[in-house]
C-alpha cells in the first residue's frame, strides 16, 4: 500500500536562487553604508575659494568631528543641532575620546560672521587646533 499523492519525489531546496538574493542584499548593505559614511555635516551652501583642497585621508576625515553653521546661525554638531552652551561639553567629550581631535568647519557663505567666530571660538577653548575650513573649489 502506497501513500496518498505522488510518492517518489522529495521537495528540495534550489541554492542558486538563494545565493543571487544573499548578493544583491549585500550590494545593496555596502551601497547604503558608503554612501551614509561621507555626509557627516548639514548640507550648507560653501564659500568659494581658489586655494581650496580636498580633506585628505578618507580614515583620517572619518575620525573628525563637523561643526556646521547655517544661514539662520544655527549651529551643527556633525547632524545634531547644538547650542553655544551645549557645544563645549560635546567637544570635551570629543576630545577626551579621541588621540588627534580635528574639527571640520562647513559655514554657510551667508551665515552671521558673530555665530561662525563664536563656534570657532569654542573650538579654540576646548584647546582643539586642528581646524579645517570647508569650501567650494573656485
Amino acid at each position: 500500500m502506497h501513500g496518498g499523492g505522488g510518492g517518489g519525489k522529495k521537495a528540495r531546496i534550489e541554492v542558486i536562487p538563494l545565493i543571487d538574493i544573499i548578493f544583491f542584499l549585500l550590494a545593496t548593505f555596502i551601497m547604503v553604508s558608503l554612501s551614509m559614511s561621507k555626509n557627516t555635516g548639514m548640507n550648507v551652501a560653501l564659500p568659494v575659494a581658489a586655494s581650496a583642497a580636498s580633506l585628505g585621508d578618507q580614515q583620517e576625515t572619518e575620525k573628525a568631528v563637523t561643526l556646521s553653521v547655517n544661514a539662520q546661525g544655527e549651529a551643527f554638531f556633525n547632524k545634531e543641532k547644538v547650542t553655544l552652551a551645549q557645544l563645549p561639553l560635546k567637544l570635551q567629550a570629543y576630545k577626551s575620546s579621541t588621540k588627534k581631535p580635528k574639527v571640520i568647519f562647513n559655514g554657510d557663505s551667508k551665515a552671521p560672521y558673530g555665530s561662525v567666530m563664536a563656534v570657532v571660538d569654542e573650538v579654540r577653548k576646548i584647546g582643539i587646533t586642528t581646524i579645517g575650513m570647508s569650501a567650494e573649489k573656485k
